[in-house]
């Protein structure tokens, strides 16, 4: 895994040992990149569930002002400071070693992030409980795009339910991302 594009480009990444992480992969991340390109430079960025950070730092190399990581596994927390520090992108992050939910409860008050990424295991029925969390803080509004990495067969059709507009799906060979914003 390595950083595509920007102020770190071709540095390879860290990931964490053993199966509890998916990376995003490099075709994959920079198809995601040419999509969101245009609104990087100057945005902010949070990274859920961001494993081995490799995402947040994309877009941290990619002129992103600044971005959270999130996630509550010890050896994801170390391994993203190391990358951080690896690639010289760690004075525009900060990285929280908690669940997405109390890390998303910690940062309340915190200024609405351009960029929403959240890449949760998969099958857990993870997606709506989190998009519920962020829709009554602080740290979304009606300009966020928030994107969910997902197995493919997972389903979305509840997002206006919860208050969410699909603004697009980019489908892959084995999973897909799906762009939603907060409804207007």
């Amino acid at each position: 895994m390595r950083v595509i594009a920007g102020k770190a480009r071709r540095l390879n990444l860290k990931t964490v040992p053993g199966l509890g992480t998916r990376p995003t992969t490099d075709r994959i991340k920079e198809t995601l990149f040419n999509i969101l390109q245009p609104d990087i430079p100057g945005s902010s960025f949070l990274d859920l569930f961001a494993g081995s950070g490799g995402i947040g730092i994309e877009a941290l190399s990619r002129g992103a002002a600044c971005c959270v990581f999130v996630d509550n596994d010890p050896k994801a927390v170390s391994v993203i400071r190391e990358n951080l520090a690896f690639t010289r992108l760690d004075a525009d992050a900060q990285v929280l070693g908690l669940e997405v939910q109390r890390a998303i409860s910690s940062l309340q008050g915190h200024a609405p992030f351009t960029f929403i990424f959240m890449d949760p295991p998969y099958h857990k029925g993870l997606e709506p409980k989190v998009l519920e969390l962020l829709y009554g803080s602080s740290l979304l509004d009606e300009e966020t795009t928030v994107i969910i990495e997902a197995d493919l067969h997972t389903d979305f059709s509840w997002l206006g339910d919860a208050g969410y507009e699909l603004v697009r799906t980019k489908t892959y060979k084995t999973n897909k991302h799906i762009f939603v914003m907060k409804r207007k």
